[in-house]
């Protein structure tokens, strides 16, 4: 590929372009905020010069990578050349329903073109747009410059070939893409992480446990082997027998409504937005928070740097 698209410079859009720019391919970052657009520019600069210092990459490269990005507000000219576009604007259906619709107009039927979306179907999304088949989910994780999965989603219309040529892609910008083989609400990451929460926020709003504590019981507990070992080989390991057995017992205590837990409906009622107030499920001062930010990102840099040093040996 010469060049990509990406629409939307927010959080993900911007992270998504610097991916494919640090491997040597141009981006054309699409926002109808120029504002936003310098702000992603900023913002790329910054992770790259991070990741430098941990020694993902050299300084002296910054300007190259970031040279390969160019910024526009004009829909038309971001995707022209495009060999593959992805959009990456707000979680809102009728938003990107549009925004293939024009995509669909615009680009040539060789384009390959995905959303960044992480939960809602892309059957949907595709909905108005007339060549359904080469429209497919590719769900990157924040911040999708360190985070190396990538869920490839198909539409019920999308085909093989489409499937495989993103598979493609994203594993050659360095990418760990999965196929995802239906596409229901969530996908697979995404399920699996709001299961957990669900019960979570279940035990601080039954008095199980505090906020606090429950953090503890995943950072301290099974949340250290989770990069090793996922729940599938978990249960071979332990026995498929004793699954079934300790599943027996407890599936039936455990929370399964199908709505939003009442206590997170009041503290969002109350004005309780955890980082964005100060506080949620706990108290949060300034420092607090950028800690917070501060000690992920270092966490994520170093676990990135020794995948790659094992890579290499």
């Amino acid at each position: 590929m010469e060049k990509i698209a990406v629409i939307g410079a927010g959080l993900m859009g911007h992270g998504i372009a610097q991916i494919f720019a640090s491997h040597g391919i141009c981006a054309s970052l699409v926002d109808l905020d120029r504002h936003t657009l310098d702000h992603a520019i900023q913002s790329i600069r910054n992770n790259l010069f991070l990741m430098a210092e941990f020694g993902l990459g050299l300084k002296e490269d910054i300007d190259l990578i970031v040279d390969r990005i160019s910024t526009t507000t004009d829909l038309e000219q971001g995707v022209d050349q495009a060999t593959f576009v992805i959009e990456a604007v707000a979680e809102n259906l009728s938003l990107k329903q549009r925004i293939f619709h024009d995509l669909d107009a615009l680009c040539p039927t060789s384009v390959i073109l995905a959303s960044n979306t992480s939960v809602i179907s892309i059957t949907e999304i595709a909905l108005k747009a007339k060549r359904q088949e080469r429209i497919v989910g590719t769900h990157f994780w924040n911040p999708p410059h360190l985070i190396p999965l990538v869920e490839v989603v198909p539409g019920d219309n999308t085909k093989a070939e489409t499937v495989d040529a993103t598979y493609k892609i994203l594993l050659d910008v360095g990418k760990h893409p999965v196929k995802v083989k239906k596409d229901v609400p969530g996908f697979v990451a995404n399920r699996l992480q709001h299961a957990l929460w669900r019960e979570a926020i279940s035990i601080v709003a039954n008095g199980i446990a505090d906020a606090a504590t429950v953090d503890e019981c995943v950072k301290y507990g099974f949340g250290l082997r989770l990069p090793f070992l996922g729940p599938m080989e978990n249960a071979d390991m332990v026995g498929t027998d004793l699954t079934l057995a300790i599943h027996e017992y407890i599936l039936k205590h455990i929370e399964s409504s199908p709505s939003p837990s009442p206590h997170l409906a009041k503290l969002v009622g109350d004005g309780n937005l955890g980082f964005k107030s100060g506080k949620g499920f706990q108290e949060w001062s300034k420092d607090q928070i950028e800690t917070s930010h501060r000690e992920l990102q270092r966490y994520l840099l170093k676990t990135l740097k020794e995948k790659s040093q094992k890579s290499a040996d």
